[in-house]
C-alpha cells in the first residue's frame, strides 16, 4: 500500500481526459488501494488515477467513516438535478487552496465497481458534490475552470506567490 507521489497544478496532465478502465484484475485493485492510502495522507476526500499520473478513469472517495471508502470506474453523470448548491472545494493537486463552486445537489451516476459491475445509483450532499469534482478531473477539467474568471485570477494569484515564498 504505498503512498505515490501526487501532480501538482499546474501540471498538463491534470487537463487531459483519463482513458476508461477496461481490465479489472489485481493490478486495478492495487491502484484502488494506492489511490486510497495516498487521498488519505494528502489528506482529501477524493483522488482521481490523474492525480497520481495514472490516466486512467477510476476515483476513490471517502466522505465519512461509516460508509467508509468508495471506489467507482469509469463514473459517468447521467442525470443531474435542477436544484443547485454550493460547497467549498480544493484539490489535493494544489493543496490548502479552496473556493465556493456551484453545483447541482443531486446526481445520478453510472460506474463499474472493481470486479466490473455496472452500477447506478443517486448521490446528494457531499458525496454528490465529491463525486462531481471527481468526474471532471477524469475528464481533464480541473476544479479551478468552475470558478468565475476573477475568482480563478485571484485564487491563482495567492497560489503563485506560495509557490515563491514556499
Amino acid at each position: 500500500m504505498p503512498i505515490r507521489p501526487i501532480i501538482a497544478y499546474p501540471d498538463a496532465r491534470l487537463r487531459l481526459p483519463a482513458e476508461p478502465v477496461g481490465t479489472f484484475d489485481s493490478d486495478l485493485a492495487g491502484l484502488a488501494n494506492d489511490l486510497l492510502h495516498t487521498m488519505r495522507a494528502a489528506p482529501g476526500i477524493g483522488i482521481t488515477g490523474p492525480h497520481i499520473g495514472i490516466m486512467k478513469a477510476i476515483t476513490v472517495i471517502e466522505t465519512d467513516e461509516k460508509t467508509g471508502p468508495r471506489t467507482f470506474i469509469n463514473p459517468q453523470i447521467v442525470n443531474a438535478s435542477t436544484e443547485m448548491m454550493r460547497h467549498m472545494e480544493g484539490s489535493v493537486s494544489m493543496p490548502g487552496f479552496t473556493d465556493e463552486i456551484e453545483r447541482p445537489s443531486t446526481v445520478t451516476i453510472r460506474y463499474q465497481m472493481l470486479d466490473g459491475l455496472w452500477c447506478e445509483e443517486e448521490a446528494q450532499g457531499l458525496l454528490s458534490v465529491c463525486l462531481q469534482h471527481e468526474i471532471d478531473q477524469i475528464n481533464g477539467i480541473f476544479w479551478l475552470q468552475r470558478l468565475s474568471r476573477l475568482k480563478r485570477e485571484r485564487l491563482l494569484k495567492r497560489y503563485e506567490k506560495s509557490l515563491k515564498v514556499g
